[in-house]
């Protein structure tokens, strides 16, 4: 099993080398200092809470940004694929691409418009770098001139990933590549990455994509940790981290109740002295400077012993103080789920051949049938593009079929994955009264503080929540009312989510007692809460 370790210094096989650099907030809060690293031909899978700063890392990679402090070095030549972007009115693939007007001169020249400057500037082996682009990442059969907004938000990604690959990168920066991506798209880009010959900084959650990786470098408050290996090994480490620090709070917190123990016999013992001396004093059978000199003996040496006691005291209460906050530090967050009640037997859903066609009577999904009945699990599979948020809003109620029977038998709550259900401008408080009316404000404090949105968080506007607490939040006030749903529905909930959260959602959800519906492409997720059975969806076009 591999350590974690300091970052290693400038190598000169280094395409970027961030060395003693800091960032900082607009308002001035310190995401990182002093932070070295290099990053060469592995493949780093970069890791950490958000909010930590891996954003901002990336882009003092990319040269998109400059350290308060330290210096960024750069030998080769660094692609980076950012977080998805919705594509523009009448944006087509080659848009997507970033090669609309480099094919437009090709293109000219082919059909005998050509100007003289065309011929010069044509790039002959732009269509052919093209093709090998987008078979790298699995789209070898797209026309280049479709509509961008006709692609699925997985297959755009895949595009946009395409254009990074078309300037040829010595270093690869992937910023969450597969989310939104289904299955195909998962493999696709782990392939690219096996293939990969440069260097890659990859930062996600997926488990399956981390596995594939060479280092786990771990961003916090507290700097950076490298983990050799990919995410089993990381994951491995950071259990026996929790275990030592948990094992050292224990160790810290005996010997401060033995500290505080000894300290009170001290005390008791030094009160047993006086109480003895003042009555030897009583006696008068000594000479009364002889009984100054034996009081002020003692005096003093009680005044060291009480000293040496203080210290002692203080020295175990930091130790135990330290042992704790180690603690918080690698524990893991806790979500509470309420009991629904449940029963083992009881009908919770009912599909019937169920379809939704749209106005112009297009299929977008079914015939589906499905009777589910008490706590099951069940996931919910297909390709970019099958209808599984539409399946998703016929069985929370959001829409009707156009033919078939939809029959919910419990209360049931839909979580999309932008949390839709909270809205951005309103605080948690008023949230979670919007939706249980009748409860109060005591009885809303009371909720949120069960999902660690204690005192003054219970004021935080939804809007600046990261996607965990946002999904912690929306859980919150759907969970923590007077009738928690026995249905719980979810549509890719693990997307915006950090690796620690994604553990606490996971064990809140193999807690939770009543049925689940979940959309994800995330098998481990899947494998995590407990999936008995799958439903697939096929497109329809």
């Amino acid at each position: 099993m591999s350590s974690p370790s300091l970052a290693p210094g400038p190598s000169p096989s280094a395409f970027v080398t961030l060395d003693r650099v800091a960032a900082r907030t607009p308002d001035g809060h310190t995401l990182f200092s002093n932070l070295s690293l290099a990053f060469g031909r592995e493949r780093t899978g970069l890791v950490g809470r958000n909010g930590v700063g891996k954003t901002t890392l990336l882009r003092l990679v990319m040269a998109r940004g400059e350290p308060v402090e330290g210096s960024v070095s750069r030998t080769g030549k660094v692609g980076w694929l950012e977080q998805r972007r919705e594509p523009g009115p009448g944006e087509t693939v080659l848009d997507l691409l970033g090669a609309a007007t480099a094919m437009t001169v090709v293109r000219r020249v082919l059909a005998g418009e050509g100007a003289p400057d065309d011929l010069a500037d044509a790039d002959w082996t732009l269509e052919g770098r093209i093709g090998s682009a987008l078979a790298d990442v699995g789209l070898p059969e797209l026309d280049i001139d479709r509509p961008a907004t006709t692609l699925s938000g997985g297959e755009q990604t895949r595009v946009r990933l395409a254009r990074v690959l078309l300037h040829e990168p010595d270093l690869l920066v992937l910023d969450e590549p597969t989310n939104h991506l289904d299955a195909d798209g998962r493999a696709a880009i782990e392939g690219l990455l096996n293939r990969w010959k440069g260097g890659a900084l990859v930062v996600s959650h997926d488990r399956a994509l981390l596995r594939r990786m060479d280092r786990i470098v771990e961003l916090s408050g507290l700097g950076v940790a490298v983990y050799g290996g990919g995410y089993d090994l990381y994951a491995e480490r950071k259990a026996a981290e929790r275990a030592a620090a948990e094992r050292d709070l224990e160790i810290a917190a005996r010997s401060a109740a033995q500290v505080a123990r000894e300290s009170q016999k001290a005390l008791e013992k030094k009160a047993r002295r006086d109480k003895a001396g003042r009555a030897f004093a009583a006696k008068k059978s000594e000479p009364k400077i002889l009984l100054g000199a034996m009081a002020e003996r003692a005096e003093n040496s009680g005044a060291r012993e009480s000293l040496l006691a203080q210290r002692r005291a203080a020295e175990a209460e930091a130790e135990l103080n330290e042992a704790r906050e180690r603690v918080e530090r690698v524990r893991a967050i806790a979500i509470p789920m309420p009991s629904t009640g449940l029963a083992s037997g009881k009908t919770v859903l009912v599909l019937n051949q169920a379809i939704l066609d749209a106005p112009d009577g297009r299929r977008v999904v079914g015939p589906v049938s499905l009777r589910m009945t008490g706590p099951e699990r069940v996931a919910i599979n297909g390709p970019n593009g099958a209808g599984k948020t539409t399946l998703l809003r016929l069985i929370s109620g959001d829409l009707a079929p156009t033919a078939g029977r939809v029959e919910r038998h419990v209360p049931a709550a839909l979580l999309d994955q932008e949390t839709a259900v909270l809205r951005p401008d309103e605080t948690l408080l008023e949230a979670w009264r919007r939706l249980n009316p009748g409860g109060t404000v005591n009885e809303a404090h009371a909720a949120l503080a069960r999902f660690l949105f204690r005192n003054t968080a219970a004021q935080r506007i939804v809007g600046t929540l990261s996607g965990g607490e946002r999904l912690r939040a929306a859980l919150a006030c759907v969970m923590a009312g007077a009738r928690p749903p026995q249905l719980l529905i979810l549509d890719e909930p693990t997307n915006h989510l950090d690796l620690d959260s994604l553990a606490a959602v996971e064990a809140a959800l193999t807690a939770y007692d009543g049925a689940l519906i979940v959309v994800s492409h995330d098998p481990d997720f899947l494998r995590a809460v407990g999936v008995e059975r799958t439903i697939e969806l096929r497109r329809c076009d």
